[in-house]
């Protein structure tokens, strides 16, 4: 959560006195007032409305919340002028590959106007951003700059330029070593051979993200009028939306939006400011609300949470600066929120159940008891991972990389859904390689694999280090022993890629293949810089549930 802080002579002019009334209609909104004196409202917005950073964007929905202003504003935009071009270059394609770009016109600025622009970029930084990670974003005085402008990477030998708030010329790894702000994000650039700049028609640089921008051409003031801003990073949507929410809070401020033309990117334009339709029932709203609400009352929630609705077709219009509706029941929350929490009336349901313990569960359980009464230490990792885990550091080759499951819009480098335990069991070894040994772990979870459609699965992973065939062999059969299962233990000549190949056996149940375990290959160990030798068993628990089940 981030905390924005508002002037409250400023609040109370626009909006209304910060009466008890109006401090409860602000955590009515889903946001939480932390606190407040004579000069200043301090809310806590939560991170999936970073349309809400800023006070100009806080008070565009929330006048709407109140009703003083209801549905989604309307926003002019303007074509291009000559001249309004980026270029992005092909050689940013590994360190910033794109931007979203656009020009703010006839801003009248003053102090505190410069502050929440500082405010709402640091905490876009943070939050859409994950601290610069995946996006930067850049504010430039216009006057200062000759169009079109250029984003490239060059050798930071040959990148010089005043980074902001210094007083001399810095060469690029310069920045990185002595600039305060250049070691705080020296990690997003560590091991690039080239660092991405933006360059105007003159050849002067403008910034050099994620790091700093340039005290030439890089810092607005109140004599700015014109601004260019530009949000660079590796997810053009997401670039696009936080430059959405950048330009209308601008805008907001009296300023004229100017798209500009994209030579390079996904798209030509930007920005398009387009506004989304997604279809809302009003019979599932009051079946999962447990409300009674007519669609008169339906259409005004809707639009005192800043958007339009049809009841036509039964569509929302959202606005373009909202972030977080993906999902019908995202507007069903929003309803509830327009609605009023506290208009909600806590029923007892008419019906009950007696509930009772999973069998699978249970089995889980034991289980996990059992393989504790040994000395063993249970862990619990993520269900998504990344490629690098998955196949890379398990030696499977990039064409073997297949039914895996892809995240779409991933917000971290974990973009995949795991297809076994082992990867996680390794990368647990790995991070604690400077403990104490022997290391004994296991694992009972969920993994993924994509055929026809998606295939869930529950495994058993176990891990011994420093350990061997017979050891994992012996911890396995003493677990069989202990659920009272007879399984059988078979060579096998199939080529496990990260196991030894000899030491390895595969696991049946019933004649039916369940498992493998064995060796971890030396080649294997040393991707995940482990020196000590691990021995590994996986198995699937389906068969072994459906044994103790029945």
């Amino acid at each position: 959560m981030a905390i924005i802080t508002i002037n409250k002579k400023i609040f109370e002019k626009e909006i209304g006195k910060l009466d008890e009334k109006m401090q409860e209609r602000i955590s009515m909104f889903g946001t939480s007032l932390e606190g407040f004196d004579e000069e200043k409202i301090e809310i806590d917005i939560f991170p999936n409305r970073p349309d809400l950073l800023s006070y100009q964007g806080f008070k565009r929905c929330f006048l709407a919340f109140l009703g003083k202003k209801p549905g989604m504003k309307k926003y002019e935009i303007n074509n291009p002028e000559k001249n309004y071009q980026v270029i992005i270059d092909s050689s940013t394609k590994d360190v910033r590959p794109y931007t979203a770009c656009a020009i703010v016109k006839d801003l009248k600025l003053d102090d505190e106007k410069i502050k929440e622009i500082i405010e709402i970029q640091e905490k876009l930084h943070v939050t859409l951003g994950r601290k610069r990670k995946k996006l930067a974003i850049g504010i430039y005085p216009l006057e200062k700059i000759k169009l079109p402008i250029t984003l490239k990477a060059l050798e930071p030998d040959y990148i010089k330029f005043i980074p902001l708030e210094s007083e001399r010329e810095m060469s690029g790894l310069q920045i990185l070593q002595k600039h305060p702000t250049g070691k705080e994000y020296s990690h997003l650039l560590a091991g690039k051979s080239k660092f991405p700049v933006f360059v105007d028609a003159n050849n002067n640089i403008l910034s050099m993200p994620p790091i700093i921008n340039s005290q030439m051409t890089g810092k607005v003031t109140a004599e700015t009028k014109d601004i260019f801003i530009e949000c660079s990073g590796f997810d053009f949507k997401t670039l696009k939306k936080c430059l959405n929410i950048l330009v209308l809070v601008f805008a907001d401020m009296g300023g004229k939006i100017y798209q500009m033309e994209l030579k390079g990117a996904p798209e030509k334009i930007s920005p398009l400011l387009n506004s989304e339709k997604m279809k809302i029932s009003l019979e599932k709203t009051n079946k999962i609300l447990g409300t009674n609400i007519d669609e008169k009352k339906f259409k005004q929630c809707i639009e005192n949470m800043g958007h339009n609705y049809n009841s036509k077709t039964n569509e929302v219009e959202i606005g373009p600066w909202r972030t977080d509706i993906l999902h019908e029941v995202d507007l069903i929350e929003d309803v509830a929120i327009a609605y009023g929490y506290e208009n909600l009336s806590p029923e007892i349901p008419l019906i009950y159940t007696i509930g009772e313990e999973d069998p699978k569960e249970n089995i889980k359980r034991k289980i996990s008891e059992i393989l504790a009464g040994i000395s063993l230490l249970e862990v619990s990792n993520y269900h998504i991972t990344n490629k690098e885990y998955q196949f890379t550091k398990m030696g499977i080759p990039e064409k073997q990389e297949k039914e895996f499951v892809e995240i779409e819009n991933s917000k971290t480098e974990y973009n995949i859904l795991r297809k076994d335990l082992s990867h996680f069991i390794l990368k647990n070894l790995s991070e604690n390689v400077d403990c104490e040994y022997p290391q004994k772990i296991f694992e009972i979870g969920r993994i993924f694999e994509l055929k026809k459609e998606i295939n869930e699965k529950e495994k058993l992973a176990i891990a011994i280090t420093p350990g061997n065939f017979t050891e994992i062999k012996q911890i396995w059969m003493y677990l069989m022993k202990s659920l009272g299962i007879k399984i059988e233990l078979k060579e096998t000549d199939e080529i496990v890629n990260h196991f030894i190949e000899g030491r390895t056996s595969a696991i049946f149940l019933d004649n039916k293949e369940i498992g493998v375990f064995g060796e971890i290959h030396p080649k294997i160990l040393k991707n995940w810089k482990i020196k000590m030798p691990v021995a590994i068993l996986e198995v699937d628990l389906k068969e072994i549930f459906a044994k103790l089940i029945n």
